[in-house]
């Protein structure tokens, strides 16, 4: 299930976004201040580049872009 960035809270959001931005893995040595990787991120979101993807069953969000998610979670319901 995607859920719509502005349906969150921004400190929940921001949260969110800095969560996946210091993950293991994610820096790769880069020495980016955290603050210019979250723009980055809240750009993506709005440009519709990254979303915001909700597991019911594991009850955790994550970030993942646009382009890595079914197709099928990407359609408006009826069509």
């Amino acid at each position: 299930m995607l859920i719509p960035p502005h349906l969150l809270q921004a400190d929940t959001l921001t949260r969110l976004i800095e969560d996946f931005v210091t993950r293991d893995g994610t820096d790769n040595g880069d020495e980016t201040p955290l603050e210019t990787r979250v723009q980055r991120v809240r750009r993506a979101l709005d440009k519709g580049e990254a979303v915001i993807v909700f597991d019911p069953e594991s009850q955790q969000c994550q970030l993942a872009l646009k382009r890595d998610v079914p197709k099928e979670w990407l359609q408006e319901p009826g069509e």
